[in-house]
């Protein structure tokens, strides 16, 4: 017969055995539960590895976050215009078959005016030097030639310079004849480098193939002188240039249209 204590004793392991076997059962249901999350997970972090090379996944503050959603980067602002509106007129499409005879005086002195959208643009003419060129720039500023036209090209690497005289805005445009290159041993450029504030004929890269587009050199730029200079530009005319140059250009590379919307207005040459 069993004593009232060797029951209480079974009584004892029974019920401590029956806690054993429920730590053990939900230790073994953590394990498997434990075992499924991290199985889920790996395949989550895979899953995630294999759109974030794609490029589905964004990268945000070095965070990769599946659950977020994904807004497009802003691009990059437009630089703000510091030019006006042009004023009303139209370009000129009028062409002539040669060069215009020569007019003006070399021994004179000659500027040229550039009334543009960005503002003024006073250039000193190199006519005993250049007399063709300024001869030519006298015949079709007394045209309207220039009148209403985009300066079409701005570089901003590697040399850095606004082109300008171009009817057309395409770079391709011409009054329909050429002039000789002029003043390429001018003592101004030194070392292959036509200096800041340098006016120039642009050409074809063929010899003598100058017609009407120009440019105006904002910072010193390596070049080999081929050009004709015929210019130098003023000091206020300087900080216009500089206005124009740091709105920079369309592309991003360093070539192309400006951002600054610069047409000349009106472009006169006057003897004094």
């Amino acid at each position: 017969m069993v004593s009232q204590e060797q029951r209480r004793r079974q009584l004892a392991r029974e019920k401590f055995l029956r806690q054993q076997q429920r730590r053990t059962a939900a230790r073994r249901k953590a394990r498997m539960r434990n075992a499924v999350i991290a199985s889920v997970l790996g395949v989550v972090l895979v899953g995630s590895l294999a759109l974030y090379t794609t490029g589905v996944l964004k990268d945000d503050g070095g965070k990769a976050n599946a659950g977020a959603e994904v807004t497009p980067s802003a691009s990059p602002s437009k630089p703000a215009d510091p030019c006006e509106k042009p004023a009303a007129g139209k370009v000129t499409s009028e062409n002539w078959k040669k060069e215009p005879a020569m007019t003006i005086d070399k021994s004179a002195k000659y500027t040229m005016k550039l009334a543009t959208t960005c503002g003024e643009i006073d250039i000193d003419m190199k006519a005993s030097a250049a007399p063709h060129t300024v001869n030519s720039f006298d015949f079709l500023a007394g045209k309207g030639y220039f009148d209403h036209t985009k300066c079409h090209r701005l570089t901003t690497n590697g040399i850095y310079v606004l082109q300008c005289g171009d009817p057309t805005g395409s770079g391709s445009g011409g009054p329909g004849y050429t002039i000789p290159d002029e003043n390429l041993k001018d003592k101004s450029l030194k070392g292959n480098v036509y200096p800041a504030g340098t006016v120039a004929m642009a050409n074809t890269g063929q010899k003598h193939s100058g017609g009407s587009q120009f440019f105006l050199v904002y910072q010193d730029s390596q070049l080999p002188p081929s050009y004709t200079p015929f210019g130098t530009v003023s000091e206020a005319g300087m900080k216009v240039l500089k206005k124009i140059a740091a709105a920079g250009e369309s592309t991003g590379a360093g070539d192309g249209a400006p951002n600054a919307t610069v047409v000349i207005n009106k472009a006169t040459v006057t003897k004094s």
